[in-house]
C-alpha cells in the first residue's frame, strides 16, 4: 500500500475510534475491509483515494463473490465500503460519494437453528454432574449455559459482565448491548441457583489479582474470552440432533421457547436488546414453522 494510502486508512481508523456505537469487532473488520480495498484499489492502478469509484467497489464486490464469501460478509463489507466513501466526500477527497450508489447484497433469510428443551434439558443434566464444589471450571460452565439460555444474552455480554452487574434480589442483570446500550434483562430461579454456587463456591477457587471485578473467570484467574465460551457450547451442542455449534443457538433458543410459551414480541425484543421489532419477528417464523411440523405429525387429517 503507497504512502498516500497508508495516510488515508490512519485518518480514517482515528475517526472511527472515536465515532460512538461501534463495537470493537465491527471497527477491527472495518479496518481489514478497508485496507484490502485500498490495496485492490493500487492493483488497478489507483494511486489517489480520491479516484475511488462506483465502478472500483463495484468491482471488488464482484470479485469477492467469486470467492465464495458469505452474503452477510459481502453484506458487511459494503457497509464498510460506503462508510469510507462518506468519510472521504465528507473530508473533500471525493467530490460525490460513490458509496450511494453501492447496494447491498441481499441476504438469504436463513431461519435460526433451536435446539429443542429436550435436548437442553440434557445439556443441562450434563452440567449439572460436573458442577461440584471441586470442580470451579465446572460450576462456572454451568453458570455461562444457565445465563445464556436465560436472558438470550450476546456472548460478548456474557463475558462482560461484572459483578457489580448483578441485581440479586429482583434478579436482573445488567448488560451493556451493542451501540453501548445497557439493558437489563430478568433470570429465573435455575441460573440463580448456578450464580449462587458460583460466587459463593466456584470464583473464589480461581480469583487472582488479575480477576477485578469480573464475573467469569478462567482457570488463570482472568476475565473469560469469547473464544472459551464458544468452545464449551460447541463441544455441549454437538450431540444434539440440530448440530447447534455456538452461543447464539442459545441465544435463537431462548427466543422461540419464549414466544412458544406466549411471551409478548415486545417482551422478547426488550429482552434480546433488538433496536428493531423486525429482527425479532424471525423467531415468530420459528414458532409457525415448528406448529407446522408438530401439525404434520401428529394431526390425522394433515
Amino acid at each position: 500500500m503507497n504512502l498516500l494510502f497508508a495516510e488515508t486508512l490512519a485518518q480514517y481508523e482515528q475517526q472511527l475510534s472515536g465515532a460512538r456505537g461501534f463495537s470493537p469487532n465491527t471497527l477491527k473488520a472495518y479496518r481489514s475491509d478497508i485496507s484490502e480495498l485500498l490495496v485492490f484499489a493500487q492493483s488497478r492502478g489507483i494511486q489517489n483515494p480520491a479516484e475511488i469509484s462506483i465502478d472500483l467497489l463495484r468491482d471488488y464486490l464482484w470479485a469477492l463473490s467469486e470467492t465464495g464469501l458469505a452474503k452477510s460478509t459481502l453484506a458487511r463489507k459494503s457497509a464498510a465500503f460506503r462508510s469510507f466513501t462518506a468519510w472521504l466526500h465528507k473530508s473533500q477527497v471525493l467530490e460525490v460519494d460513490p458509496g450511494l450508489r453501492l447496494r447491498t447484497p441481499k441476504q438469504n433469510k436463513a431461519l435460526p437453528t433451536v435446539v429443542s428443551r429436550e435436548s437442553l434439558a440434557q445439556v443441562f443434566e450434563s452440567l449439572e454432574l460436573k458442577a461440584t464444589s471441586d470442580n470451579p471450571q465446572g460450576i462456572r460452565d454451568l453458570l455461562i449455559f444457565e445465563l445464556l439460555y436465560a436472558t438470550g444474552a450476546r456472548v460478548s455480554e456474557l463475558v462482560g459482565l461484572n459483578l457489580e452487574d448483578i441485581d440479586y434480589g429482583r434478579s436482573l442483570l445488567r448488560v451493556l448491548g451493542k451501540g453501548s446500550k445497557v439493558r437489563m434483562v430478568p433470570f429465573g430461579k435455575p441460573a440463580a441457583e448456578a450464580l449462587d454456587s458460583w460466587i459463593r463456591k466456584g470464583r473464589p477457587q480461581l480469583e487472582s489479582e488479575q480477576s477485578h471485578s469480573a464475573l467469569l473467570l478462567n482457570s488463570r484467574g482472568k476475565r473469560v474470552g469469547v473464544r472459551q465460551v464458544y468452545g464449551l457450547v460447541a463441544a455441549c451442542l454437538e450431540s444434539t440432533p440440530t448440530g447447534a455449534t455456538g452461543p447464539h443457538s442459545l441465544r435463537h433458543s431462548a427466543a422461540t421457547h419464549l414466544l412458544d410459551g406466549g411471551a409478548d414480541l415486545r417482551s422478547v425484543q426488550e429482552l434480546l436488546g433488538h433496536a428493531s421489532l423486525g429482527t425479532t419477528q424471525i423467531y415468530t417464523h420459528v414458532s409457525i414453522e415448528r406448529l407446522k411440523d408438530g401439525y404434520k405429525n401428529a394431526h390425522p387429517r394433515a
